[in-house]
């Protein structure tokens, strides 16, 4: 089973790397992929591959029966989604929607997973069981496409028992891969803060309530949250990416003054803990400058674990079909992805697969406008998830 998927990944690979490069440049923004969403069900369509499209809108569910479909049924996932980002590379393929860029691999997750998909629709008759092939909507946006397809009920009829999903990673080769049982990635939350004051002339601040001074104070004593009040053994991120005032100047003290910024961390229930010690802080200390603090806290995505014993699995397998040096294992991060809900309603691998090549120059991390792959990394992508498809069947 092993050589035959390794030969349809290298048969298919030039018609993914096709896929790759038309949806690299046609990206569309989160909940917004109409024709992306179009273009798989189409290409599902042309494999005669029972789909079904507009799940959470713009989503689209495959499955492929194996015999004995009703064995066991595991899923497979990818995103769709691309980023506001202006593409600065020069390439065939480079993205003809101005201002939307597929940064961060989106384009080559569906390609793979539509190799995939053709890979195990030729082997049907040789496995047992039903496997789920998940194209999701809106990962990079909250409240995440993710939570919207499960919502909607794409874990159910029938209802998968595990499943899997990879994300590019441009510091690992093309044809490797890495992963991290356990807790991987962190949870991210939006903080959206509003110091109201009262302005007034700069040169006469004792006839103000200053929100600029205020929201120092406020920043500078959140950042004491993590240094002082989290447990060092639980990593935790708190960042302010952006402040700006309403209407303020060299000589004006502004009315109000607002703050973004992100929350991260591994444990939920320092989370929850963390959201209320913030906001008691920024607003106390408001309170005693005898200014109004509005704090806001969006709640998203939680923690992403991987299954201890599916990722041990995941791994054995994946040396098996790439050779044990083209596996490593990987630390936390504290990015964060969608996928985390469907690692919190079953067991569940995401691992990351290699797409750089510094020999080519190929090097650019992803969220940036040079972000590009070896495309040889597409032939891993699909001949590995339809060989951990085959293996957590059975097969």
């Amino acid at each position: 089973m092993k050589e035959k998927i390794q030969a349809l990944a290298r048969q298919y690979h030039a018609d993914t790397v096709a896929c790759r490069r038309h949806l690299h440049a046609h990206p569309e923004l989160s909940f917004e992929e109409v024709q992306t969403g179009k273009f798989v069900a189409d290409q599902l369509t042309a494999l005669g591959v029972q789909h079904k499209h507009g799940v959470a809108e713009n989503g689209v569910v495959a499955l492929i029966k194996g015999k004995n479909p009703r064995k066991r049924t595991i899923a497979l996932r990818a995103d769709m989604d691309a980023l506001p980002i202006q593409e600065a590379n020069d390439v065939p393929y480079k993205s003809q929607n101005a201002g939307v860029m597929h940064a961060c691999g989106h384009d080559v997750h569906t390609a793979s997973l539509l190799g995939t998909v053709r890979i195990l629709n030729e082997l049907r008759g040789e496995f047992e069981g039903s496997i789920k092939c998940i194209f999701q909507p809106g990962e990079e946006k909250l409240p995440g496409g993710a939570s919207l397809m499960i919502k909607a009920g794409v874990l159910e009829n029938p209802r998968p028992t595990s499943i899997f999903g990879q994300h590019v990673h441009p510091p690992l080769h093309a044809g490797m891969i890495g992963l991290k049982p356990g807790i991987y990635m962190a949870s991210a939350d939006e903080i959206y803060v509003t110091v109201k004051g009262r302005g007034g002339h700069g040169a006469m601040p004792h006839d103000c309530i200053d929100p600029v001074v205020i929201t120092a104070q406020i920043i500078v004593a959140l950042q004491q949250l993590v240094s002082r009040y989290a447990d060092p053994a639980v990593p935790t991120v708190l960042t302010f990416g952006k402040i700006n005032s309403t209407g303020g100047a060299t000589n004006i003290i502004p009315n109000e003054v607002k703050l973004v910024g992100t929350f991260r961390t591994m444990h939920e229930k320092w989370r929850t803990e963390a959201h209320k010690r913030m906001k008691k802080i920024a607003e106390s200390i408001a309170k005693g400058y005898g200014a109004a603090c509005d704090f806001d806290i969006i709640k998203g995505y939680p923690v992403l674990y991987n299954h201890e014993e599916l990722t041990k699995r995941t791994k054995q397998w994946a040396v098996e079909f790439l050779g044990k040096s083209n596996v490593v294992d990987l630390p936390l991060r504290m990015t964060a992805e969608d996928f985390a809900y469907f690692s919190q309603a079953m067991p569940a691998c995401f691992y990351r697969l290699g797409t750089g090549n510094p020999e080519r120059g190929i090097t650019s991390p992803i969220h940036t406008e040079t972000f590009d792959i070896d495309e040889a990394a597409l032939e891993t992508g699909m001949g590995l998830m339809a060989w951990l498809a085959v293996k957590e069947l059975g097969g």
